[in-house]
């Protein structure tokens, strides 16, 4: 598959490649960054180039991961979002700001453009978002973008080699007032 580019009334989303290595690496510099995020730490410029030049491209070749940098009007890096699919027709969503953008409701009109993408282009049926236990920037977005909060699992998250408690939300098409490819039949709630 072919990257797609979204745009929305701030953002350009769009893949990454190697003339984004530098902007990558130097992102991903900051502390929060490595601390909330399963990425490496320290995070290295081999880091950066693997994944523009490798992890990328193939994530859209094989359809297992769509990532999206999200690019203000002057070019600017502001964070990277991407859904990686875990099942048939279940993603998962993370992503990261770099810090002099973060508050400025940039990662929930990203979240909520490529989530929509999702549903209606790549036949997702369910979008999961797992973050920390304390990550309450990230649960924020999530909460933003329409997420249930469907509780914590426990030691779910390994995180440089420790296991870490998570929150988890899910996102549905119906949620968006989307069409599902597959019928959906929730659970009755128990009468009382």
């Amino acid at each position: 598959m072919e990257p797609v580019t979204i745009a929305t009334a701030r953002l350009r989303l769009r893949t990454v490649g190697p003339d984004d290595t530098d902007a990558v690496y130097a992102a991903c510099q900051d502390p929060d960054i490595q601390r909330w995020t399963t990425m490496p730490s320290p995070y290295l410029p081999e880091h950066a180039r693997n994944f523009t030049e490798h992890d990328v491209p193939e994530g859209w070749a094989n359809r297992s991961m769509f990532t999206f940098g999200l690019f203000l009007p002057d070019g600017e890096l502001a964070g990277m979002l991407g859904i990686s699919m875990r099942s048939l027709g279940v993603g998962e969503i993370g992503f990261w700001l770099t810090r002099h953008h973060r508050g400025n409701g940039y990662m929930t009109e990203a979240a909520r453009a490529v989530s929509r993408w999702s549903f209606v282009h790549q036949g997702i049926d369910r979008l999961e978002w797992r973050a920390e236990v304390g990550n309450t920037a990230s649960r924020a977005v999530a909460e933003s973008a329409g997420f249930t909060m469907e509780g914590t699992l426990r030691a779910a998250l390994n995180n440089n080699g420790v296991r870490r408690d998570c929150w988890m939300g899910s996102l549905l098409p119906s949620d968006l007032g989307l069409p599902s490819t597959a019928p959906y039949l929730p659970a009755r709630a128990p009468a009382t």
